[in-house]
């Protein structure tokens, strides 16, 4: 069972909460080693000191993972697409929202832009990415969604897809963005695998980077424990059969142009992520073995490399990402983390109120995050 976490892991006056216990104790543990970091977040980003109260009927993580998709809204966006180049001659899908009517910074040169990265087969429709911009669009920001290669509809130009520990796309994708508005405050937000690939891009680069700062939501620490958990039973059949057939229909398209370098047929019998993942990913980016794939994909090892601050959410309760696989105590050796941990919510659920279809505690979180780093980073940034 995981243990609650001892309130001197942040030199914050934050009242821990019982993570793993019932949702009756709802306050979320914020685990920082750094005063500045912590007293900036209380100031400025409230939302990860208060209490969260989950959806009442919606209360284990499980079942908050499989209704969000359902019940939260849909916010209507208009994008702008965009395709770019890649050195190996593919391309990727970007989706922009402009926000050319923002009040509050209608000079287009420095109106501050955040990169969106949605998760395992997610692209710019999920309703999250949807929630996200409509927050950034109430103040004043602009929005990128990177689509992951042969994702969102756009034709595959060479035998490669993406995985969660190459970050290649993304480097070309920030420079990308960076290059277009490079007097525009920049940082980033990823969800679920787009959190995995954003960390392990920080963790390659350091402070080397244009992003000022980074939120990550429901990340997979340790893709071993990650896969180990969706292989019982429950949720084997819940999640993890799903996401696997998840993950052959968004290659099946593309079958003429990988079956050069794969045996589709043989991809296409994987039964679990770890089955098509041996048969495909692991393959495909040149690992001798998946678990050599497994080792580099997990962001857990590169954590005490990130070199910008970085705010990441997760539930104890999320059957993605285990709770004894979350790195404690390595986020308390780099002072540019703070993980915010919350007894409840599932995976990229978060769901609050008696009927949340308008907005989640992960957007509240992302919303005064990302406000906190635009208007007052400069309070962190001398860490």
């Amino acid at each position: 069972m995981w243990s609650c976490f001892p309130q001197s892991i942040c030199y914050c006056p934050i009242n821990a909460c019982m993570l793993g216990s019932h949702c009756d104790r709802k306050k979320p543990q914020l685990v920082a080693s750094n005063d500045r970091f912590c007293r900036f977040l209380e100031e400025y980003c409230p939302v990860v000191t208060e209490t969260y109260y989950p959806t009442i009927w919606c209360w284990e993580g499980r079942v908050q993972t499989l209704l969000r998709p359902f019940i939260t809204s849909r916010p209507q966006v208009q994008y702008r697409n965009e395709l770019i180049k890649t050195a190996d001659g593919g391309q990727i899908s970007l989706d922009w929202f402009d926000n050319n009517d923002s009040l509050y910074y209608p000079d287009a040169s420095t109106r501050p832009t955040v990169l969106l990265l949605p998760g395992l087969t997610g692209t710019s429709k999920e309703s999250y990415i949807l929630h996200m911009i409509h927050q950034s669009e109430t103040l004043g920001y602009r929005c990128v969604v990177f689509n992951n290669r042969g994702i969102a509809g756009e034709e595959l130009l060479t035998p490669r897809t993406y995985c969660a520990a190459n970050t290649e796309d993304l480097e070309t994708v920030i420079h990308h963005v960076h290059s277009l508005h490079p007097s525009a405050p920049f940082m980033a937000a990823g969800v679920s695998m787009g959190g995995m690939l954003l960390l392990n891009y920080l963790g390659k680069t350091g402070r080397d980077t244009p992003l000022m700062a980074a939120a990550i939501f429901s990340a997979g620490w340790n893709v071993f424990e990650s896969i180990e958990s969706l292989e019982k039973p429950l949720n084997w059949l819940l999640f993890n059969y799903y996401l696997t057939t998840c993950l052959q229909s968004s290659i099946s398209r593309h079958r003429q142009m990988l079956e050069k370098l794969f045996d589709m047929d043989l991809v296409m019998k994987a039964r679990t992520i770890r089955e098509f993942d041996k048969q495909f990913t692991s393959v495909m980016f040149g690992y001798r073995s998946i678990d050599d794939y497994y080792e580099d994909a997990s962001p857990c090892r590169k954590l005490k490399s990130i070199g910008i601050p970085v705010l990441c959410l997760n539930s104890v309760d999320d059957v993605f990402s285990p709770a004894h696989a979350i790195p404690v105590e390595t986020a308390k050796q780099n002072a540019n983390v703070a993980l915010v941990l919350t007894s409840c919510g599932g995976h990229i659920g978060f769901l609050e109120g008696i009927w949340p279809r308008k907005c989640t505690y992960m957007d509240r979180v992302f919303k005064q995050f990302v406000q906190a780093v635009f208007e007052h980073g400069n309070k962190i940034f001398s860490m």
